[in-house]
């Protein structure tokens, strides 16, 4: 049993057929059906680790599975939306906000050595916050959790607002100029106009006095659900292993044996 609708995987075969027609394939010369093949790139993206295993369960090599594997997860890709694409749709299905937030990723790559901003020679895949290698991932996410773009993978030791600024923020800016702000969390201080971040209110202040300018101070109540919204956050059910997100499942079809 696979726990996805068979729409989703007629709609991935769809995908790898088209793959299968560019690049020229001749019909009938792969060992699985580009229906077949859907049906395990998402055995894979739904928690079958072995690749070996899949292989064997579809009669296949296990240098054909790592490869059909590669190839679902390519043509998936493909049609993610660019930033500015998946700016203009949240804007356009009128979201009040976008969330900003970064994960680290585990990794077991092999060392890189780079230099740090004080000019010291570091591991540049060794993250001193997670204690071990990753990689640093950006994500702009709807404020109901729905992740809306991803960044490229930055080494672990990268600062989430160093990535922010390399990858997103000129384009926030932007967004922010059109009346779509961006909530984050205190990890992206001083990111600019238009990215707001919660801050502490100085105890001398009284409740009383507080100004009701749209500073960031109006932002500090947003701080638990830009968290919990994030598709990064671990109580949202973000995921810290090195694999992609699994795809959703369907809401009106009901799991059916598709092998």
């Amino acid at each position: 049993m696979l726990d996805v609708s068979r729409a989703l995987v007629q709609y991935v075969a769809r995908l790898l057929q088209e793959e299968r027609r560019q690049l020229g394939t001749p019909k009938g010369s792969r060992a699985l059906t580009p229906f077949r093949q859907a049906v395990m790139v998402l055995r894979w993206f739904r928690g079958e680790r072995d690749i070996p295993k899949l292989g064997r369960d579809h009669r296949v090599s296990r240098a054909t599975a790592y490869r059909y594997i590669t190839e679902g997860i390519d043509v998936l890709a493909a049609q993610a939306p660019d930033l500015h694409e998946a700016l203009d749709r949240a804007q356009a299905d009128g979201l009040g906000y976008v969330i900003l937030d970064g994960t680290l990723i585990f990794i077991d790559r092999c060392a890189e050595q780079s230099l740090s901003v004080k000019g010291e020679p570091i591991d540049a895949w060794y993250s001193g916050k997670a204690h071990q290698h990753a990689g640093n991932l950006q994500a702009l996410s709807a404020p109901s959790g729905l992740p809306l773009w991803i960044a490229h993978v930055e080494p672990g030791s990268v600062h989430d607002l160093t990535a922010a600024r390399a990858h997103v923020l000129g384009a926030l800016y932007a967004a922010a100029a059109g009346g779509l702000p961006t909530l984050a969390d205190g990890g992206y201080d001083g990111a600019g106009i238009g990215v707001h971040t919660p801050i502490k209110q100085p105890q001398e202040i009284r409740p009383s006095a507080r100004t009701t300018a749209p500073t960031t101070n109006s932002c500090a109540a947003c701080a638990v659900s830009v968290n919990a919204g994030s598709p990064c956050s671990k109580a949202a059910g973000g995921s810290s292993s090195t694999s992609p997100p699994a795809p959703a499942q369907s809401a009106t079809s009901p799991a059916r044996p598709l092998y």
